[in-house]
């Protein structure tokens, strides 16, 4: 018998449930957890986004997958905290934030981490459609984002998150590529 590739299980190893249905779930979780915290902001959103989170490592998440959302999270901290301080976002004055940061922001990174193992586990097989999905979904994202939220966004910073989220997906698809099993 040959080894599994990735996402070529028929059934989702943590929920024993049908393969369909814990993609269902994760992507699910994710749109609930975005639309919470642009529409509803850093309190509110914030709170939905750490439901989604911790019902995804209860039920959905592999061993370790933690790491992921943890890395996300620091990640979410150094790339948009460094363009929040460039000027990159126009924040209401009145949100929670990390320094120049909204916290509803920052919950995006670990809900978008959510998906790396689940729902976009076949797009890392595919490196070069990753980075695409990157270049189009990133900015799209932020823009998406920053209309519902009343953010405002500097003219260079969705080329910028267009590079950022392409080198990002290219970098997953890529590293994911090449561990085994």
């Amino acid at each position: 018998m040959r080894g599994r590739k990735l996402g070529s299980a028929s059934r989702d190893q943590r929920t024993d449930a049908p393969r369909w249905q814990a993609t269902l779930l994760n992507v699910a979780g994710f749109q609930l957890g975005w639309f919470g915290c642009v529409l509803l902001g850093a309190w509110a959103g914030g709170a939905i986004a750490l439901a989604v989170v911790v019902a995804h490592l209860r039920w959905l998440a592999r061993p370790g997958e933690w790491r992921w959302l943890l890395g996300f999270l620091l990640l979410g901290v150094v790339i948009d905290g460094s363009l929040a301080t460039l000027g990159g976002y126009r924040f209401d004055p009145q949100s929670p934030s990390l320094g120049p940061l909204a916290l509803w922001l920052l919950w995006l990174w670990p809900l978008f981490a959510t998906l790396i193992h689940h729902s976009l586990e076949w797009l890392w097989a595919r490196p070069w459609l990753a980075a695409l999905g990157g270049l189009i979904g990133g900015p799209s994202s932020y823009l998406g984002g920053a209309a519902l939220a009343g953010v405002e966004l500097a003219d260079w910073l969705l080329p910028a998150q267009a590079l950022i989220w392409t080198s990002l997906c290219l970098a997953i698809g890529l590293g994911l590529r090449r561990r085994p099993g």
